[in-house]
């Protein structure tokens, strides 16, 4: 070998040496720091390895409980169970006790009866393990199962059924009070939150707080002996108490109930308040919808955020406005009719022929628009009444405790625009403003705020978070001004021939003001004209010698106009508050609330539905001579009372025509449409006639009209 190669060879070992040796060495000092150091790249070793053998579990808060002013639970927190069923036969390791479906047909056939879903669509998901799933679900039908549907199933014994435990808001009373309570549901971190009503207004105070519990883990997780455990209890939420009384509640909706029976309407809302204090003591709009399964159509709750012309009940705070401006003088007069202003346009009364020469005070018993233009154009201009609207709380929030309230819209400027705000065209404005301002009314001229909670209470410890009474906001009429409208609104109620007459009962103690007002044609910029195309409304006080509640009520396009509706609920309302409240000058006895929430009758045994139903006194109606229910009017989880008829259909496979005179227009194109018939209805109201005679065999295809009347025609 050349001393030049040898040479060559010698750099090239000391350079492989000195790289191993800085390699060794930079391998040392990172473990050195690896031992020395706590954070390495940024990460925190210490807690990294923490977090490796430290396990959280968390303690979930218990949401708070809704109550009504009656201590009945509105809403609560429940166990609830998901179905499952395993299909993976190798879950099962003794064939003596089989872990997954083993029999699908039987277990098809066995869910079917209890839960809301077919033989078919259940065996139909058992078969997807040939699609290769191991489990399988049953979508809305097999989720939220309570505890009582958990024991049915497991009493069947069936393999390879299991349930998956989780929580949920249940509502006891179906769609009661929905829009005030809301509904809150589990997101996807499995917290309940609210989002809608009360559940969301409050969501933070009902939510609680989650606690933990800490430990040191072993390789399978389980706690190592003799290791510390830190925990943190849970803090559970507040309890809320309404002014919501569960049996005003129950009156206002069973009114809407039975007027639906008669009548058609794209929304109605009733609220009745306090009259001393302002709390609400019920409130309700229909449509509704259940929160349990939040079958919503109209996500916005009438009493706050869904503002609209109110029309001639801002008759009464118009002519309040003149009498505390000293401008009125109720033997005024005036020609009544059309009136014509400085541009040419004419403004008519609801009778364009008007009814001659009145006095501004038989004016507002007749709801002439007429009367109101004239104290406006005579004695008054735009500030004076938008001041005292303001006064009184439109065109601002109350404040109310629900969300997504709405201030309403009180801007007018041009004549015609002010003389239609007069009377209450053009301006919009929600129930809460309007029962807000009628406080004046039964107060003395003193301005309460209206509220839906009682209080608030930490369960834990029982104090009292938050307590709510009445408010007063600030004196807006004096005592005369007070006086003089009770007696207009009296006049109106109870005077012979007057617009709203038909709201008088016998005692004559209900009194108020009658609206109707046009709805905005979206497209043109103007009014429609149909005659359905209304909204109907009554702001009233009872009694009137003593007030005790305040009822508003309002229906957007009601059958014909009518204001039948609104007159036949609210006088139903009254006549029970008043046997409630115990007034001798009630027309009707009150309705003892039965409520009975229907279970799922389809596909289970017709004399088990039967004994079901007569053991709960309920009132029923089979269609057809078969051994199963294969129909339900209503349909299940749907609140009824004992006043209602229940209505099934059978497995008959020879069904004829019922008979359904007497019934409701609406029940009884239900119940025809269920058995696949075509439905014509003529008429509105009661069936009276049908073309199709009882006891005809069902076709496919057929067509049956049905004739209606109104029930009462007073």
């Amino acid at each position: 070998m050349s001393r030049k190669r040898k040479q060559n060879n010698i750099r090239y070992n000391v350079f492989v040496f000195l790289v191993a040796l800085f390699l060794f060495v930079a391998i040392i000092l990172r473990l050195c720091q690896l031992t020395l150091s706590d954070t390495i790249d940024g990460t925190n070793l210490k807690e990294l390895k923490s977090q490796r053998t430290t396990r959280t579990e968390i303690i979930s808060a218990k949401r708070g409980t809704i109550y009504s002013s009656n201590n009945d639970p509105l809403v609560q927190t429940v166990t609830s169970y998901k179905l499952i069923a395993y299909l993976d036969p190798e879950r099962t390791i003794n064939e003596n006790n089989p872990q997954h479906v083993v029999d699908k047909e039987k277990t098809a056939e066995e869910l079917s009866k209890i839960i809301a879903m077919s033989y078919e669509d259940i065996l139909y998901r058992l078969n997807k393990d040939k699609d290769g799933l191991k489990q399988t679900e049953f979508g809305v039908a097999g989720k939220g199962l309570s505890e009582i549907t958990k024991q049915q199933i497991e009493e069947l014994e069936l393999p390879g059924i299991g349930f998956e435990e989780s929580y949920r808001r249940y509502y006891p009373k179906g769609d009661f009070a929905s829009y005030t309570l809301g509904y809150a549901k589990t997101d996807e971190n499995g917290k309940i939150v609210g989002e809608m009503g009360i559940e969301k207004y409050y969501d933070d105070l009902l939510s609680g707080e989650d606690g933990y519990r800490k430990y040191q883990k072993d390789l399978k997780g389980y706690q190592i002996a003799g290791t510390p455990v830190v925990t943190k209890e849970a803090r559970q939420g507040n309890d809320i108490y309404l002014t919501i009384d569960s049996n005003i509640q129950f009156y206002i909706e069973q009114a809407i109930k039975n007027s639906d029976i008669n009548y058609d309407w794209e929304w109605f809302h009733v609220t009745v308040a306090d009259a001393k204090t302002g709390a609400i003591l019920g409130t309700a709009n229909n449509p509704s919808f259940d929160p349990n399964i939040r079958n919503i159509t109209n996500y916005l709750d009438l009493l706050v955020a869904s503002p609209y012309e109110p029309g001639s009940t801002m008759k009464t705070f118009t002519y309040m406005a003149a009498m505390e401006n000293g401008v009125y003088d109720g033997n005024e007069t005036y020609q009544s009719g059309v009136f014509t202003t400085s541009d040419g346009t004419e403004i008519g009364d609801w009778n364009r022929n008007g009814w001659g020469t009145l006095t501004f005070d038989k004016g507002y018993a007749m709801s002439s628009n007429v009367a109101v233009i004239n104290i406006i154009n005579r004695h008054m201009n735009s500030l004076m009444l938008r001041q005292y609207l303001k006064l009184l709380g439109f065109g601002k929030k109350t404040r109310i405790t629900l969300p997504n309230e709405s201030k309403g819209n009180l801007e007018f400027k041009y004549e015609t625009e002010i003389y239609n705000a007069g009377f209450g065209q053009g301006i919009t404005i929600t129930p809460i403003q309007m029962i807000q301002a009628m406080t004046s009314l039964t107060n003395d001229g003193m301005l309460i705020k209206p509220y839906l909670v009682n209080k608030i209470v930490n369960p834990e410890n029982n104090e009292v978070v938050v307590e709510n009474s009445r408010e007063e906001i600030e004196r807006v009429a004096s005592t005369a001004t007070v006086q003089k409208m009770l007696s207009l609104m009296d006049d109106c109620v109870n005077g012979i021939g007057n617009t709203g007459s038909g709201y008088r009962i016998n005692s004559g103690e209900l009194i108020g003001k009658t609206g109707t007002s046009q709805i905005a044609d979206e497209n043109s910029g103007g009014y429609l004209s149909g005659q359905s195309d209304i909204i109907s409304s009554f702001a009233g006080i009872y009694p009137k010698s003593d007030p005790q509640i305040i009822i508003y009520a309002a229906v957007k396009r009601p059958t014909a106009g009518s204001q039948k509706p609104i007159s036949n609920a609210v006088k139903e309302i009254v006549n029970n508050i008043s046997k409630y409240y115990g007034n001798s000058d009630s027309q009707t006895s009150s309705i003892e609330v039965n409520d009975y929430t229907l279970p799922n009758f389809i596909n289970k045994k017709v004399d088990i539905v039967k004994t079901t139903l007569s053991s709960q006194g309920m009132n029923y109606v089979l269609i057809g001579n078969g051994n199963k229910v294969i129909k339900q009017t209503p349909e299940k989880n749907t609140t009824i009372t004992n006043k209602d008829t229940i209505y099934l259909i059978t497995n008959d496979s020879s069904l004829t025509i019922p008979d359904v005179s007497g019934l409701s227009g609406k029940v009884a194109k239900s119940i025809l449409e269920e058995m696949k018939l075509k439905v014509k209805l003529e008429g509105t109201g009661y069936v009276t006639a049908q073309s199709i005679a009882s006891g005809t065999p069902v076709t496919t295809g057929q067509e049956i009209t049905l004739t209606l009347n109104p029930k009462f025609t007073s």
